[in-house]
């Protein structure tokens, strides 16, 4: 039994230290993949692919600054953010303005849900209104309707 817990603690450990937990590279790979790149190509900062980008070098040189510096991940955010523009970054912060391009998608998605159902709710009072209440459709002559198209359909008799 104790065998296989000091195996368990072991391959929890070499998993921990595989996946680079911790370092300053990992901090740079998940900060530099929450920037876009300014060039126009639409890609992530550390995945534009460009030969001879003229903004990648520049903007990742600018990270790794600023992580030298000791800046908090907030502050590089701000700073991208003023330095650049909103475009570079990948997903708007959270606070102030930046709310809404998080809230306004799913208050329009529940407007319309509630639109279309109070849409068909009238449609359905309309249409209720329309039909005469308990008059129901002559169903003698729906019957004879269909005796006589099929009469008139059968083939070979």
């Amino acid at each position: 039994m104790i065998k296989r817990v000091l195996q368990l603690v072991l391959v929890v450990g070499v998993a921990v230290t595989m996946m680079g937990a911790g370092t300053p590279s990992s901090r740079f790979d998940k900060l530099g993949h929450k920037f876009m790149c300014t060039c126009g190509c639409a890609q992530v900062l550390l995945e534009c692919n460009h030969v001879g980008c003229p903004d990648s070098p520049g903007l990742i040189k600018a990270l790794h600054t600023q992580m030298d510096a000791g800046a908090s991940d907030d502050a590089i955010y701000a700073s991208f953010a003023s330095t650049y523009g909103p475009s570079v970054l990948a997903a708007p912060l959270r606070g102030g303005f930046d709310n809404v391009a998080w809230i306004v998608p799913f208050v329009l998605l529940v407007l319309g849900i509630v639109g279309v159902v109070v849409l068909l709710r009238i449609w359905q009072r309309r249409h209720e209104r329309l039909q005469p209440a308990g008059q129901a459709a002559p169903s003698a002559d729906i019957d004879a309707l269909r005796d006589r198209i099929r009469n008139e359909t059968k083939y070979g008799e």
